[in-house]
């Protein structure tokens, strides 16, 4: 929590009046200015559209350094937990803030595998869908109805609940995000299994027939296991802060993890990899790409090059790296020769790895990009590229919600506004105007 007793200050005038402001200094990362006294002193607010100077919260969970190419789980590097780790791992140390020992971990996996089912009533909400829904939409309604199913653990002042709640959306968000797979395409549900890895069992959920034994390859297991673990959590992104805000108000943690996907769904946030797919399906076949790439480096043509450089790392993704191994390795696996999108694809990305324009300014592919790869690759429709970011965005989500709720200085999110529109005037009759 921000250090009250911190000697630095900084200073502000208006109008000649000076007022000194708290500066904190964190662990890693810019000083910031506490403001929170501002208007009372001052009677002025701050402006700051997209938040993106604001810190709205201190955390000990993820850190970001878009400048170094850095992500940091609890201090440790994203590339070493991708390489080294698996996603329940790296889901434990989200939510306790160490590494588990083999026991810990191994009761930390045997509970979130007992609560992969869900509540055999709820199969009743996927139906109420037309089957032609997005499974955005479905696991929206679906996640948000679980506090009408699951009454022993929607009291947040509750640690146990809130124990319970964080370790059943963890557990059901794959079966959730399959079943909405499973009903967009016509196919029976498929029920989860508890002698398979996290990652395999949902796309056994996914893939899998009554008519026939499907056996997950532990290449596409490990592939998805990495997507999962490189979407864990990306600090106060846009769902992030939805899901703090919800939760500031008091609501229950289903309904707090429901307007985080709800925001995950936009596809400037969550959408990122399936806009890079329709790219790569414009561009058509790889004999075209010398013309994309002149035109993306046309300022006056609005053509982007989509899962190329990113908002917040302005060296490289650190993430990228360890997704381009899985792609490879899944690529290698179910081979490119029939799918022209993923031909254009490891083309594209030869293509602009050679180019002095798109490497001058680190222009790199990043974790979208290859994860969008590896999606198609696995025969995903693009419809279930958001739903799978939101399965592994999960633990990340409960996370900051876990830690919002513990922090003394909790109060409800209220942003104040530059207000810009008329002024008072007064009521005119309908027949007078």
């Amino acid at each position: 929590m921000a250090d009250s007793s911190s000697s630095k200050t900084a200073t502000l005038s208006i109008d000649g009046q000076s007022y000194d402001l708290p500066m904190y200094s964190p662990t890693a990362g810019p000083d910031v200015i506490d403001i929170r006294k501002l208007y009372a002193q001052a009677g002025v607010f701050t402006y700051d559209p997209g938040y993106t100077s604001t810190a709205s919260c201190d955390s000990t969970i993820t850190f970001i350094d878009g400048d170094k190419g850095e992500l940091l789980h609890r201090g440790y590097p994203i590339d070493q937990l991708a390489s080294k780790s698996h996603y329940l791992e790296v889901c434990y140390l989200l939510l306790y803030g160490e590494l588990p020992s083999a026991a810990q971990l191994e009761t930390f996996e045997n509970t979130i595998t007992r609560h992969t089912m869900i509540h055999e009533q709820m199969h009743n909400f996927f139906r109420g869908f037309r089957r032609d829904a997005h499974p955005m939409a479905t696991m929206v309604g679906v996640v948000g109805a679980m506090s009408a199913f699951y009454h022993d653990s929607t009291d947040i002042t509750d640690a146990h609940e809130r124990e319970v709640a964080s370790h059943r959306l963890i557990a059901k968000m794959p079966t959730i995000a399959a079943m909405a797979y499973k009903y967009s395409i016509g196919q029976p549900f498929v029920y989860p299994r508890n002698d398979l890895p996290y990652a395999a069992n949902f796309l056994h959920m996914c893939f899998a027939v009554p008519a026939e034994e499907y056996v997950v390859d532990p290449i596409l297991s490990r592939a998805m296991d990495r997507i999962f673990t490189l979407h864990a959590d990306h600090e106060q992104n846009a769902s992030t802060s939805t899901v703090r805000l919800a939760s500031s108000s008091g609501a229950n943690p289903f309904a707090c993890i429901a307007a985080g996907i709800a925001c995950l769904w936009g596809p400037a946030h969550g959408g990122a990899n399936q806009a890079c797919l329709q790219m790569l399906r414009e561009i058509g076949t790889p004999d075209r790409i010398p013309e994309f790439l002149a035109r993306a480096k046309d300022k006056d043509d609005p053509f982007r090059l989509m899962g190329f450089g990113h908002r917040v790392y302005k060296n490289f993704d650190p993430r990228a790296k360890v997704m381009k191994q899985s792609a490879d390795e899944v690529l290698d696996l179910l081979g490119i020769e029939d799918n022209p999108t993923l031909q254009v694809a490891k083309e594209l990305e030869k293509q602009a790895l050679d180019d002095d324009y798109f490497v001058d300014r680190k222009l790199f592919p990043n974790v979208d990009f290859y994860s969008g790869i590896i999606l198609e690759a696995m025969q995903f429709p693009m419809s279930m590229f958001t739903p799978i970011f939101a399965v592994g965005r999960t633990v990340g989500w409960i996370s900051q919600w876990k830690e919002m709720l513990g922090d003394p200085q909790n109060k409800i999110g209220r942003p104040r506004q530059l207000y810009l529109g008329s002024t008072q005037r007064d009521y005119v009759d309908i027949e007078n105007r």
